[in-house]
């Protein structure tokens, strides 16, 4: 986390980028920068902290280099709020579409789950001991203590036996829920079934058709949220396993426990200070040429020119308060084939300070993305085969081949970086994942040879019309 004492140095954070994604050394290096500079912000003096602002980076490079993934897992390292967004899906305010400020909207939501899971998680001792309370009630109702006073008559027993002879209903209920309370515990009881009592949700469906600019899907989800508080909450009845009402009341009684408003103001800080929000595809909402003009142009630079007050810094009002956008990291990404950088609103490019270029793959690459990282594609084939009792492996001159003809369709058909792998990897594969188990069977072991990958792509590399292989 960001506000821990001992964070994650730039070298350190571009060694963790290293374990997914291949090359891109340069992009690695800013990002790893911006992200150590946010600790360094946060442990700056008080009022330093608020004059320092985010230097946010544009990424330049063509589809499928790594651009989401490195913002993607640079979210992952910090434990920041992040969420992705698609410039070209935002319309300029007064069109029907999603405004600009829903991002940061999904910001704080996204925010707002992360600390909520933690809450719970710190609760989750305490809250798993009230399920299995509530569990043992349903199997074994309590008795009232008030039933000791009255102790059943001890006829027929001798003076000996009275210490192991329970003395009233209450004793012999305590005695039985503590045996099963320990079957509970050690999962004997996981399949049988009870009735508990769940809350449900009555919050009404609201739709707006042709409603106002600006009222969309956070600002119905709030409208919802409302209602929904001034309405009585109802409970039912539901018939589950031990197991299913382990999950289903665990779940309720930690987000009982814990305080939403302390967990709001909680979530809105995190997102202002350590948010990080990635806008794809920047580059379609240039103006190309950048001049304006009329059709499609004006709703691009509408989007620009609302996007600026964003990224500049403003406050946005969300469900769960205002937040203010000065401290949020903004990470822009497109391919810019048509358009360039210098095509975006000159008041936009002075708020990304930071451009990086993003180098095409090379056929060395991906061999390297084929074998290296932590999720390589061959991992994932060999791991689902694996969940066949199939053992899966290549050798290196295979994906030296595999990675050499990927290279060639991206060159002749058109560049798609690394995901022209999944297309190759998918045809290699594609006869075996169909014959196991029926064909092949458990306990099988497959070599992926050089010989072997000629075999099944021959028609692709031979085939130069590769139009049914183009993502």
């Amino acid at each position: 986390m960001l506000d821990s004492a001992s964070f994650l140095t730039p070298a350190q954070i571009v060694a963790e980028l290293d374990k997914y994604i291949i090359g891109q050394h340069d992009a690695k290096r800013h990002v790893a920068i911006a992200l150590r500079n946010r600790w360094r912000r946060l442990h700056a003096p008080a009022d330093m902290q608020r004059e320092i602002v985010p230097n946010n980076i544009l990424m330049i490079g063509s589809t499928g280099v790594g651009k989401t993934e490195i913002a993607r897992r640079l979210a992952s390292i910090s434990g920041a709020p992040f969420t992705k967004v698609e410039a070209s899906k935002f319309t300029e305010v007064g069109y029907v579409g999603r405004d600009v400020e829903s991002m940061v909207r999904d910001l704080v939501e996204q925010s707002v789950n992360m600390v909520r899971q933690r809450r719970k998680d710190e609760v989750k001792v305490q809250a798993a001991q009230i399920v299995e309370d509530i569990i043992l009630d349903a199997l074994i109702p309590p008795v009232s203590s008030s039933v000791a006073a009255n102790p059943k008559p001890s006829i027929g027993y001798g003076g000996g036996s009275e210490a192991t002879m329970p003395d009233s209903d209450y004793e012999l209920n305590e005695r039985t829920r503590e045996k099963f309370r320990q079957k509970i515990r050690n999962g004997e009881l996981e399949d049988r079934k009870i009735d508990i009592k769940i809350q449900q949700n009555n919050t009404p469906g609201i739709g707006v058709v042709g409603g106002p600019a600006g009222l969309d899907e956070a600002s119905l989800s709030g409208l919802q949220d409302m209602l929904g508080s001034m309405l009585p909450k109802k409970t039912r009845k539901r018939k589950v396993t031990i197991a299913e009402a382990r999950k289903i009341l665990l779940d309720e009684e930690a987000a009982k426990l814990i305080d939403m408003d302390e967990v709001k103001d909680e979530a809105i800080r995190q997102a202002e200070n350590a948010g990080i929000i990635f806008i794809d595809e920047i580059d379609k909402v240039a103006s190309r040429g950048g001049k304006g003009g009329g059709g499609p142009d004006v709703s691009r630079e509408g989007v620009q020119r609302d996007l600026l007050p964003i990224v500049e810094g403003s406050a946005v009002s969300t469900k769960y308060g205002i937040i203010n956008t000065d401290h949020i990291l903004f990470i822009a990404a497109g391919a810019f084939h048509v358009a360039k950088p210098s095509d975006l609103i000159p008041e936009l490019q002075g708020r990304f300070p930071i451009r990086v270029e993003l180098q095409s793959l090379t056929k060395e690459d991906f061999f390297r993305i084929l074998k290296d990282p932590k999720n390589a594609l061959t991992k994932q084939y060999e791991a689902l085969l694996k969940a066949e009792d199939v053992e899966l492996s290549f050798d290196d001159a295979a994906l030296e081949r595999v990675a050499e003809i990927a290279s060639e369709v991206n060159e002749e058909v058109e560049n798609i970086g690394a995901r022209r792998l999944h297309t190759v990897m998918s045809r290699l594969l594609n006869d075996i994942l169909f014959d196991v188990p029926d064909v092949i069977g458990a306990n099988a072991h497959i070599l992926i040879t050089r010989e072997l990958v000629d075999e099944r792509l021959r028609d692709m590399v031979k085939n130069r019309d590769l139009s049914q292989y183009i993502l």
